[in-house]
């Protein structure tokens, strides 16, 4: 007998454990993490895709590192096209690609997308199920028991609650007095705010917070681009700029060293003092020395580009196109004809930071009527159901204590389990509940602090609405002045460049002939040297203003490959025979790759640069060579402004 108890009690604990076991394991083998990253991403671009609007942008170039891209992102297989050279559309592609900020972006309109989405889940049924099993012991009694759940719980829009949940509890004896049994538990419960919290719009704030940050991350994340591809574009020719000093100041050391040859024959021959030879000779070497820092200047800026915009390793070894600079000197120089007003007011329609700050007045007029629901006293209605169920009559005396460890819903069992002097236990018992919960509004000192300071952060999101007004009507202003004088400047540099080599043409003529000193001609070169640097810097800072300024005023739009466009510009090539794009624009105006052939970029020198050679290549990434952007013809200002305007006023 004893050796039966014993068996029993063995094969009874064998197989607590081989389920505890089966349980764990099957839970392991189902939490797959792979899984729920791919559902996951599947859920947020669906948002995301569900949220951008035509308006806003293309919906290119926003998943993340660790996703696959969608069919018009940006796909790069080598960083560095076979020549070495790389163009502005070129660079722009590979910032968008790789450019760190850029991704940081990227992951908080996913971030977002994915706060979006838990927010969504609130309202959706979401199921559980668990169980415990254990082994119990007291005095002589002795056992193994466990329960299992499962049911559901949902939040209704209007605040209610539903839930629903079926249960198994089992206790099998080992040795003792008491004997075993198995037991089902159904239970149901509705509760629904009939004051307090009842408001659906009140109950759906989160959600409805949520969906408008999603909104809002996806028009930061679209300004973000713009802003982005702008200052690539200027940092390019920003570093073009002092390349193009590399070029001055190895043609005016050039050029010095071509004068002072010519002044040593003069010297020779007794028509110029050595004292004047020994001048040029100075000059020739302060030249030497201005070339060696421009060289310098433009190393130090080419790697910092690198790093900082193309996020790529600064000893990758490439060279930036020189045509970008010939292409902007053969733009047609005009000044603005449109008015300032007409600038402010379409920034003001346009500036996606602008529409945001608008509409977080009406999430704090919201947040209001979030508070002040709250100073409400509450008055909840709650309905509930419950059936327990016994497999068969026994005694259960003592069973209480042997199983005190599971859960709430099998404490209902506790009034069954009393010793009844050996009386049958009724099989099945029922139970329903209905009732009101309430509380009087008799403290609300925290709710009114809320609430007050609810109404306060709605006068500030008005005053700051209105400062971000005003600051955009500042920045286009500037803006519009800044393209004035860049372009006014660029006008007037021209023509003391010219100026310049006409000056030095006829100096060094004169001194040949013994008419002028060749201090004259020193000052000359000099003033013609820095008259090349000028003009370089006006046409640069005349082409980054007008970027600035259709940046500003929010017209400015990013194509698929990462460059700017606009409907205006596509517009006007629709309509003219012979297909002419503004400044970084390839005539192709599709979301598909751009390429060409190799031999289309020019061969031409570029100044060579002494530097430390790396420990390592940098690593090189196959890819399509991207083609030479197109000539640049002049956009007439105030037609784009008027039309762009009458096209957002329209929608």
């Amino acid at each position: 007998m004893i050796y039966a108890v014993l068996t029993e009690k063995r094969v009874s604990l064998l197989l607590l454990v081989c389920s505890t076991a089966i349980v764990c394991v099957l839970a392991g083998c189902a939490a797959d993490p792979s899984q729920y990253k791919t559902e996951a991403d599947e859920r947020v671009y669906g948002i995301i895709e569900q949220k951008w609007t035509d308006d806003l942008g293309s919906r290119t170039n926003y998943r993340i590192s660790d996703v696959p891209p969608g069919p018009n992102d940006i796909q790069i297989e080598r960083v560095v096209p076979p020549d070495g050279v790389l163009t502005l559309p070129r660079a722009v592609t590979i910032a968008t690609a790789h450019n760190r900020q850029y991704q940081l972006e990227k992951e908080a309109l996913y971030v977002t997308a994915l706060d979006l989405r838990l927010a969504r889940h609130d309202f959706e049924p979401w199921f559980f199920s668990g169980g415990r099993e254990g082994y119990g012991k007291e005095g002589n009694n002795e056992g193994i028991g466990g329960e299992a759940d499962i049911g559901f719980q949902r939040l209704l829009a209007d605040g209610g609650r539903i839930g629903a949940k079926v249960g198994i509890a089992w206790f099998r004896v080992l040795t003792g007095d008491v004997r075993g049994g198995l037991a089902s538990i159904l239970s149901a419960t509705v509760a629904q705010p009939l004051l307090r919290g009842s408001d659906r719009k009140i109950v759906q704030e989160n959600l409805t917070q949520a969906e408008r940050n999603t909104l809002y991350q996806i028009r930061l994340f679209n300004r973000f681009r713009k802003t982005f591809v702008v200052e690539v574009i200027t940092q390019y020719y920003l570093v073009m700029q002092l390349y193009d000093a590399v070029n001055n100041a190895e043609s005016n050391y050039n050029t010095l060293v071509d004068v002072y040859g010519k002044v040593e024959k003069l010297t020779d021959a007794g028509r110029v003092t050595r004292l004047e030879l020994d001048r040029v000779r100075q000059e020739t070497i302060q030249a030497k020395d201005l070339l060696v820092q421009a060289q310098k200047e433009y190393a130090q800026a080419l790697d910092e580009f690198k790093f900082r915009q193309l996020s790529l390793p600064v000893n990758t070894q490439f060279q930036l196109d020189d045509n970008e600079l010939e292409g902007l000197r053969l733009i047609e120089l005009s000044m603005p004809e449109f008015s300032e007003a007409e600038a402010v007011e379409a920034a003001l329609i346009g500036r996606l930071e602008l529409a945001n700050s608008s509409d977080a007045i009406d999430d704090a007029e919201r947040k209001v009527l979030v508070a002040a629901d709250g100073l409400q006293g509450e008055l909840d209605l709650y309905v509930g159901l419950d059936t327990t169920s016994l497999s068969k009559s026994s005694e259960l005396a003592g069973l209480g204590a042997l199983d005190d460890n599971l859960t709430a819903d099998r404490r209902r069992l506790n009034p069954l389990r009393r010793p009844r002097d050996n009386n049958p236990l009724r099989s099945h018992r029922d139970g329903a509940e209905i009732g009101i919960d309430w509380e009087l509004p008799l403290d609300r000192v925290a709710e009114q602090n809320v609430y007050r300071k609810a109404l306060i952060a709605l006068n500030q999101r008005k005053r700051e609405h209105e400062e971000m007004a005003d600051w955009v009507t500042l920045e286009v202003r500037q803006a519009y002045r800044d393209l004035t004088e860049a372009a006014e400047r660029h006008r007037i540099q021209t023509e003391s460049l010219e100026l310049a080599k006409k000056r030095f043409d006829k100096a060094l003529l004169l001194v040949q002939y013994g008419r002028a000193s060749t201090r004259r001609v020193l000052n000359a070169q000099n003033d013609l040297f820095d008259a090349q640097n000028a003009a370089t810097e006006a046409m640069v800072a005349h082409a980054v203003a007008m970027l600035y300024f259709y940046r500003d005023t929010g017209v400015l739009q990013v194509r698929p490959d990462g460059m700017w466009t606009s409907e205006m510009i596509a517009r006007q090539m629709t309509e003219t025979k012979e297909p002419q794009i503004t400044r970084g624009e390839e005539s192709d105006l599709q979301a598909e790759p751009v390429q060409t052939d190799a031999e289309e970029v020019p061969e031409q020198p570029v100044p060579q640069i002494t530097t430390a050679p790396a420990e390592q290549p940098a690593p090189q990434i196959e890819s399509e060579p991207v083609k030479q952007p197109a000539q640049v013809t002049p956009l007439d200002p105030e037609e784009y402004i008027s039309e762009w305007m009458k096209r957002q006023k329209s929608n």
